[in-house]
């Protein structure tokens, strides 16, 4: 028997490619379900916190033991911003915490964060009436490899490479060169993630309000992703402070508090945006799922969730970090590689200047050795020319125990080496 035809409209088929999330969550499933002992260096999946899993355990336990909460976990669906109660909760705390002038109108949830940016990207850009079209502009590469596929449209971002500091003791960082940073006709929303997924950047307030009053001035939303940021879960090693206004798309997700399963994006914008969100994300997904607004209404009483990301989440991925970029520097030694100064988030972005491999091929190596990372190249869209920079970099997660960063990194850097070694 012949194989069936699989003919699939253009929609289908861009959405049916091997995109560069789609070989990321292929590796995560492969290494925390299928072969355990592959070291995983790759996906952003959250570390375990004790702590962490203790107030989850507790918030879910409270639920269960009430009967109505029990039966509304179970047995409802939500209306189409998602749980009223939780909204009204997300609204009080930043009221009180930072003046922002917002209701339970400013707020609605989806099915994590990575649905809201479909949502949103392809609200704000692609083709319009009159046969005008429009992009989402990403004023700072690299960025979040999960954009990339987002656009129902082809050509959908467009993106500004950024300028590069140098600094002391093997780091770099990037940032927003605003002398090629051009907003045009054919922007519709500008996007950044603070903090940067992969690299661990954290944009500048001054960077942040620069953008902001462009956005404004050209009358464009704009978007940040804050999935690791403020106000939770607060995975910041710099002073950055929150940032909302009624031009600002403000997205927020459960995952990395340890949450991922819960599958909950929060968004945070102006009110004609969110009747908008709403309608367009109930015609996709009918309704929000129940577990993550159940556990994470506990978790907003008395401000906890501000106090847990403070005192816990942060300082347990600060420890991680440092002790991943003191492994790093001792494996790769004398090799030509430079780090990323980690500001945030959960990974090391690692640059190995002049590489004589492509990072992709990298990838595979460091695969068939048995330790996952994510090819550099994948975090570049909107970026037109072929720059050799972003074929020069691995991003790696520092989420695993110590020990099995330690081997990670001890393979990695002999596999370089010998990259190096053989090209010469």
């Amino acid at each position: 028997m012949s194989d069936a035809v699989l003919n699939l409209s253009c929609f289908g088929q861009k959405l049916c490619t091997d995109a560069g999330i789609v070989t990321l969550m292929d590796d995560l499933g492969e290494a925390l379900r299928v072969n355990p002992d592959m070291i995983f260096m790759g996906g952003g999946n959250p570390a375990r916190i004790p702590a962490m899993e203790q107030a989850f355990e507790q918030a879910l336990r409270s639920t269960l033991d009430n009967a109505r909460d029990a039966h509304e976990l179970l047995g409802l669906y939500q209306p189409p911003q998602g749980d009223a109660q939780l909204l009204d909760a997300i609204a009080e705390l930043l009221s009180h915490e930072y003046g922002w002038p917002i209701s339970r109108d400013n707020i609605a949830l989806s099915n994590g964060s990575q649905s809201a940016f479909f949502v949103l990207f392809n609200l704000f850009a692609g083709d319009y009436p009159g046969g005008i079209k429009k992009k989402i502009q990403l004023p700072l590469t690299p960025e979040y490899l999960g954009y990339s596929d987002l656009g129902i449209s082809c050509d959908f971002f467009t993106a500004t490479r950024p300028s590069i500091e140098m600094l002391p003791d093997g780091f770099f960082k990037y940032h927003v060169d605003f002398s090629q940073l051009r907003i045009t006709d054919e922007t519709g929303a500008l996007c950044v993630s603070r903090p940067t997924n992969p690299t661990g950047n954290v944009i500048s307030d001054d960077e942040l309000a620069k953008l902001d009053a462009l956005a404004r001035e050209h009358n464009v939303p704009f978007i940040v992703d804050g999935a690791y940021g403020t106000p939770f879960p607060n995975i910041l090693f710099v002073d950055a402070q929150p940032h909302w206004n009624r031009n600002t798309i403000l997205v927020l997700s459960l995952s990395k508090l340890g949450l991922p399963g819960a599958r909950t994006g929060i968004v945070i914008a102006d009110p004609a945006i969110i009747q908008a969100f709403a309608k367009a994300n109930t015609i996709l997904s009918l309704a929000t799922g129940n577990f993550g607004p159940a556990v994470a209404r506990h978790l907003l009483q008395d401000g906890n969730i501000l106090r847990l990301s403070r005192d816990l989440v942060a300082p347990f991925y600060r420890e991680r970090m440092e002790m991943a970029v003191a492994t790093f520097k001792s494996s790769l030694g004398d090799l030509p590689c430079f780090i990323h100064k980690p500001e945030g988030a959960i990974f090391l972005w690692l640059w190995f200047k002049d590489l004589p491999i492509t990072s992709e091929a990298l990838y595979q190596r460091l695969k068939a050795r048995g330790v996952l990372v994510v090819s550099g190249h994948h975090f570049f869209p909107g970026l037109t020319d072929d720059w050799q920079h972003r074929h020069e970099c691995i991003r790696v997660t520092y989420c695993q125990d110590p020990e099995t960063v330690a081997r990670g990194a001890a393979i990695i850097a002999d596999e370089v080496r010998e990259v190096y070694r053989t090209a010469v």
